[in-house]
């Protein structure tokens, strides 16, 4: 029969044994050491004044009265120290890292987690709730291969559910991209948080629009007018807008100015149609001061001209045409005008 016990290596009481008392008082002190084991810390140093009854897990090269001790679990029992040597399997609660860790044999560790783990909320360094059950505070998020390619699914209950990416500043909406509402996939922004606008969408065809890029067809009211030879004149009507192009302050030859809702390059088409001109130079100007196209009319009649230019325009500049010479302008959609698009 052994001494002692194969797990905890308490003592036996042996038959006819003297000073049993002193058998069963090291058996208790064992299980006082191991049971409910909770270490300070772990190194290779013994604390300079260490509390009575406290353990340490000693590990590496040890000095003072832990050397030749590594590997084994130091307690301070009445003034000095034992020494004990763990078995595999082993969990001690260790104070300094506010974890549990398995001795392994070699070296204490951390526990893995079950192959299936199904917990109902998880939080890694966040706590999460009822709507994030699953909620991460990190500098980064890693979604990497097992061997081929990554897909990384969100799924929707019913076509006016929403499936998407929603991107916060300050806890507050800012853009979300997916399917939100309905089976388009888009993409939109807010300023705010509560005020959404639409930037791209495709249908199930795969066929993009973009709801808010500014455009508009400016005219004049269907008609004639024959400005004066260095007048400015503006539009009356957007027959085609979107994007927040407007028509601003009145020009003095008539009309409005367009104004331009964004900054970013634009394509402009202007068209200039006459029923009579003597020599007729009509030009696009940017805030009446800047010339960015520029269509000659000769003597001829009727007559259509149509160009187009790219441009860099900014937030609130506007669009005016300047003449010069003389001519009767036919005005309206499709004769006299302009077209914009931001590219």
């Amino acid at each position: 029969m052994a001494d002692t016990t194969p797990n905890l290596r308490l003592p036996f009481i042996l038959p006819s044994q003297a000073q049993k008392h002193v058998t069963h008082n090291e058996a208790l002190l064992r299980l006082d050491t191991l049971v409910q084991l909770a270490i300070e810390y772990e190194g290779a140093a013994p604390p300079a004044s260490p509390v009575e009854g406290s353990h340490y897990a000693v590990t590496g090269t040890a000095t003072g009265a832990w050397a030749g001790h590594a590997g084994t679990i130091a307690t301070f029992q009445d003034g000095a120290w034992s020494f004990l040597l763990p078995n595999i399997g082993f969990l001690a609660w260790f104070k300094s890292l506010s974890a549990i860790r398995a001795f392994s044999g070699t070296a204490w560790v951390t526990p893995g987690l079950p192959d299936i783990l199904m917990p109902s909320r998880l939080g890694i360094s966040a706590t999460p709730d009822d709507s994030n059950r699953l909620s991460i505070s990190s500098a980064a998020s890693l979604f990497n291969n097992a061997g081929a390619g990554h897909q990384l699914k969100i799924n929707k209950a019913a076509v006016s559910d929403t499936a998407s990416l929603l991107f916060q500043s300050g806890w507050s909406g800012r853009a979300e991209m997916g399917l939100a509402g309905n089976d388009q996939f888009a993409v939109k922004v807010s300023a705010d948080g509560g005020s959404w606008k639409t930037g791209m969408s495709f249908d199930g065809a795969g066929r993009p629009s973009f709801p808010n890029r500014p455009l508009a067809r400016a005219h004049r009211a269907t008609g004639t007018s024959s400005p004066a030879s260095g007048a400015s004149t503006g539009f009356t009507t957007l027959a085609l807008e979107q994007g927040g192009v407007t028509l601003g302050a009145a020009v003095t030859g008539g009309g409005n100015a367009l104004v331009v809702p964004a900054s970013g390059i634009y394509k402009l088409t202007m068209m200039v149609s006459v029923t009579s001109s003597s020599g007729h130079t009509a030009s696009l100007r940017r805030n009446a001061s800047t010339t960015l196209l520029s269509l000659s009319l000769p003597s001829a009649a009727p007559l259509t001209v149509c160009a187009s230019t790219l441009a860099s325009l900014t937030l609130g500049d506007t669009l005016t045409f300047l003449h010069a010479g003389t001519a009767v302008l036919d005005e309206g959609a499709g004769r006299t005008e302009l077209s914009l698009q931001m590219i």
